[in-house]
């Protein structure tokens, strides 16, 4: 079976895009992560099926767009986390201050501003009719 290896510096690409990445990858081929330097990851990728050499050269190829895209997440989703916070922290206290306003609103549990809390009586004038069970009989089995 054919086995590439490849190394990634891990000041280029953070150890978190090289898990993203791999993780993509496992149902296709079997990944070996080693770190036998430092700041260096020896990723190993060997067939699960039998395939061409070229055929997994364009595997390694992918993983490494695949691993550009994690890295751009990753530094994305750095840049943008005071932004990310804020919107959470403004839509949690607009849900908090929602909630005070509903219960400022001073409703005791007799209130029903909705008019659920109409009995049946008042709300149809008659007494509500008793579901009857059908009357068959069912036939038993006679035992041999």
């Amino acid at each position: 079976m054919n086995t590439i290896k490849i190394e990634i510096d891990t000041k280029i690409y953070p150890l978190e895009a090289i898990y993203g990445a791999s993780y993509v990858f496992i149902d296709r081929v079997y990944i070996f992560l080693d770190s036998k330097k430092i700041n260096k990851i020896e990723i190993s990728f060997k067939e699960k099926k039998k395939n061409s050499k070229k055929q997994l050269e364009n595997l390694v190829g992918e993983f490494m767009n695949e691993l550009l895209n994690y890295t751009l997440r990753i530094n994305l989703a750095k840049t943008n986390k005071k932004i990310r916070e804020y919107i959470v922290e403004q839509a949690l206290f607009t849900a908090v201050n929602t909630v005070e306003d509903d219960l400022s609103d001073n409703l005791g549990y007799e209130d029903d501003p909705l008019g659920i809390a109409i009995p049946w009586e008042e709300k149809y004038g008659k007494e509500p009719s008793v579901i009857k069970k059908p009357n068959k009989k069912l036939k038993s089995k006679k035992k041999k």
